[in-house]
């Protein structure tokens, strides 16, 4: 067996191939990589909001932790899909069913005091802006303290960075809010 050597042009293009078919990576000479290459996209996939909700209602949102993906139905069964950050340590992270309780565009930001003792240096309160950590846009869950949110670091989407929110891109925050009644169900996987 011959052993093919990876460059930069086959790297980006078995990468952009991979996020169309996640199960498809190409080597130089445009051979299938192994599958056992792990990243994030290759988990990426859709889901059925029937295997979580007995109905739509209003719509239903599924946040998949290991998926790091905010999949969305509205009434209709029009279906989006995420990407989004997750809670850094599993002992962060709340599951089970919830439900939208509130929104807010602009939201304010007060570290909980779990964070405070992680790090001191932050703030007691952060008016909304650019130096928010809660984006543009929040939608708050029936627990206390947990959120969808969108983010101005966007180096956090796709990754284990919240201290138990769900953080998306301001962009599709901005779209999901809109689109979110309060009162929604929301499940966390």
């Amino acid at each position: 067996m011959s052993k093919t050597r990876l460059t930069r042009r086959a790297t980006l293009l078995g990468a952009a191939v991979g996020l169309a078919a996640p199960s498809v990576l190409l080597a130089q000479d445009n051979a299938p990589l192994s599958s056992s290459v792990k990243r994030n996209a290759s988990s990426f996939t859709t889901r059925d909001w029937n295997d979580y909700f007995d109905s739509l209602g209003t719509g239903r949102i599924v946040c998949d932790i290991n998926s790091r993906a905010v999949h969305h139905w509205n009434a209709s069964g029009v279906y989006s899909l995420y990407p989004s950050s997750v809670p850094m340590t599993d002992e962060l992270t709340r599951r089970g069913y919830t439900e939208i309780v509130r929104k807010k565009v602009g939201p304010t930001w007060t570290p909980t005091e779990s964070m405070k003792k992680r790090d001191p240096s932050l703030p007691d309160f952060m008016d909304a802006g650019p130096g928010n950590p809660l984006g543009t846009h929040a939608m708050y869950l029936a627990w206390p303290a947990y959120l969808i949110h969108g983010t101005h670091d966007t180096r956090k989407i796709g990754r284990r960075s919240s201290s138990g929110c769900i953080g998306l891109y301001n962009e599709h925050i901005a779209e999901l809010f809109a689109k979110t009644e309060v009162g929604t169900k929301v499940l966390v996987l």
